[in-house]
């Protein structure tokens, strides 16, 4: 109950559009348990009509009576539309805010988080969980009250027409009520799991619609299609066995109310008969019986919709209170533009808090200078470079800018002052341009076209039927990997940060390609401090200092020259890796001999 009591509060958030839903339930209510009576007089009345054979009872005061019941019938169909479109405006709202709240939360949380949580889970979050929400504010909260105010106002006027009829009808209640209190149990755990299926589910999608290339490249499309038929027949069994439930409950419900009719008719005919009820109460009695027959059957529906909407708001909750790892202090401040002195004290970092990914580093880059980083796979680069802008923090020592520790600083305005180009660069499906100015939307198209042509882009945008606003598809698929490389510094240029973060992987493109991200790099570079994991010789020998990392340390660094000399772990990855390099480009740049020389 503490979830629904959660969503409860985010609903009276719209109290005034509650308040006036249920003034209009109640306008309903009352309109719907007058139209017996005036039914009970009108029966009566045709009876004694025929009885008397005149007119005790006239034509004009049975006009009069079928008016009221066109009238009240009318006032609760205005007053049933007002209740239902504001509940349906006030479960609009509520999913609405929590959508929000959870893509805000999301959107803030660290790198950490993301880590443990698969994306298809957040999408089924964010859909499937909010539309249950949804249903439950519309269906639970504004009408519940309705069919409990029903059963309640009528089942008292049954006791008071009738008592033994009337403990007649509710004889069953006790039944119904526990049993429905056992199947809402039941139902809340039941799609707790349909819920989760549908989460794994999400996941296998996502991954196969952003991975088709891969599938395709190695024709594991019968796998997948049978991983797929897996995890979609186990959601079908679930939601089946969720819907033979809730069939249950109501085919139980509703034999229950039948039984209460019969009974009804036996002993009420009989009351008929033996004069001590007229035609019209009996059939009064039926009609409020009838009415009570609606909020048995909805009690089914009811618990559907509270057992969806607690696991649906577990699973929402727990997300928006989990709190990112990285958190700004209650004072931070702005960082204003810095120098770019960057360093790093005593650094130890972990993902987990158990293994230790970095062991005690100590670097510093003053204003300027290009650091490359170095290193086996898993020795901790991208880790180093990933603690600049905070996207996890340290888990022991300090990192400072300019002397100033950057966990005293906003968030916002420490990452606005670091670019980053990402060797898996990630582009929007809008415009050249909005691409290139998603760090900073409010650029000049000077500045965008200016910053394209830093990185090496401008001629290419030019030559598009609709240069810069040329739509880009998903995920870049209509560009070449350099040129997304491209966009990624160029998006990185307009930003003009004093310290830069660059992967400058160039082992997809070709030697031209090449060429042009190397002078888009050194375009970029100059004047910045800049990490750069390195891959290409041309960028170690431009770097002012190497770092060369194994197992979470720092196991040398200096020049090109002085590492060469120590004839260590440098040496080794020059010999594998850069040497071949060299040789290569001493080839291109050789002149070619010409024939007669």
């Amino acid at each position: 109950m503490i979830e629904i009591a959660r969503i409860i509060r985010i609903a009276l958030n719209h109290k005034w559009r509650l308040i006036f839903a249920y003034l209009s339930m109640i306008g309903a209510l009352i309109a719907y348990v007058l139209i017996p009576p005036y039914v009970r007089r009108a029966i009566d009345g045709i009876i004694e009509i025929f009885d008397s054979g005149a007119g005790a009872y006239s034509q004009s005061a049975m006009l009069t009576t079928v008016g009221i019941i066109f009238g009240l019938m009318l006032i609760r169909g205005i007053l049933t539309y007002f209740q239902q479109y504001l509940g349906e405006a006030v479960s609009q709202f509520v999913s609405y805010d929590i959508r929000n709240r959870l893509y805000n939360h999301v959107q803030h949380m660290s790198f950490g988080f993301h880590d443990r949580h698969h994306t298809g889970s957040l999408m089924s979050r964010a859909i499937t969980d909010v539309e249950n929400i949804r249903m439950f504010i519309n269906m639970g909260l504004v009408r519940t009250p309705y069919f409990m105010g029903l059963f309640i106002v009528v089942a008292a006027i049954l006791f008071v027409r009738d008592w033994r009829l009337g403990l007649i009808s509710a004889s069953f209640m006790p039944v119904v009520m526990i049993y429905s209190a056992v199947i809402r149990l039941k139902m809340r755990r039941l799609w707790l799991i349909v819920q989760q299926k549908m989460a794994e589910m999400s996941n296998v999608l996502q991954e196969n619609f952003t991975g088709v290339r891969v599938v395709k490249a190695f024709a594991a499309e019968p796998y997948e299609e049978a991983k797929f038929d897996t995890r979609n027949k186990e959601l079908v069994g679930y939601f089946i066995q969720a819907e033979r439930m809730r069939a249950s409950s109501t085919s139980f419900m509703l034999f229950t109310f039948l039984l209460a009719v019969g009974l009804i008719l036996f002993f009420g005919g009989r009351r008929v008969m033996d004069g001590h009820m007229t035609p019209g109460e009996l059939a009064e009695f039926l009609i409020y019986l009838q009415m009570l027959q609606m909020p048995v059957r909805m009690a089914g529906w009811l618990v559907n919709s509270y057992a969806r909407a607690a696991s649906a708001g577990q699973r929402l909750f727990e997300i928006l209170d989990t709190k990112s790892p990285v958190q700004e202090e209650e004072n931070a401040r702005d960082m204003t533009r810095p120098r770019g002195r960057v360093k790093f004290e005593s650094v130890t970092f972990s993902y987990d808090h158990t293994k230790r990914v970095l062991r005690s580093i100590d670097l510093e880059a003053e204003p300027g200078q290009v650091i490359a980083l170095l290193g086996p796979p898993g020795s901790g680069k991208t880790s180093v470079v990933n603690l600049i802008p905070r996207f996890y923090d340290v888990t022991g020592g300090r990192i400072t800018i300019d002397g100033r520790d950057i966990r005293n600083v906003t968030l916002e305005s420490l990452r606005r002052n670091i670019g980053i180009v990402q060797q898996d660069v990630f582009l929007f499906s809008t415009s050249i341009r909005e691409n290139i100015a998603y760090g900073n939307v409010d650029a000049s198209q000077e500045q965008i076209e200016n910053a394209a042509r830093i990185a090496q882009m401008h001629d290419f945008i030019e030559s598009l039927p609709d240069g810069y606003d040329t739509e880009i598809v998903e995920r870049g698929a209509n560009l070449s990997g350099g040129q997304r490389q491209r966009m990624s510094i160029a998006r990185a240029v307009l930003l003009d940060p004093p310290i830069l973060i660059l992967d400058d992987s160039t082992s997809s493109v070709d030697a031209r390609t090449e060429e042009l991200i190397r002078k888009a790099m050194e375009s970029v570079m100059a004047g910045r401090t800049t990490f750069v994991i390195a891959h290409r010789l041309s960028t170690v020998h431009r770097a002012d200092v190497i770092v060369v990392l194994r197992n979470g340390q720092i196991a040398e660094r200096g020049t090109h020259d002085e590492l060469l000399e120590l004839n260590g772990l440098y040496r080794e990855i020059y010999e594998l890796q850069l040497r071949p390099q060299e040789d290569v480009m001493r080839e291109i740049e050789s002149p070619i001999p010409v024939a007669g020389n």
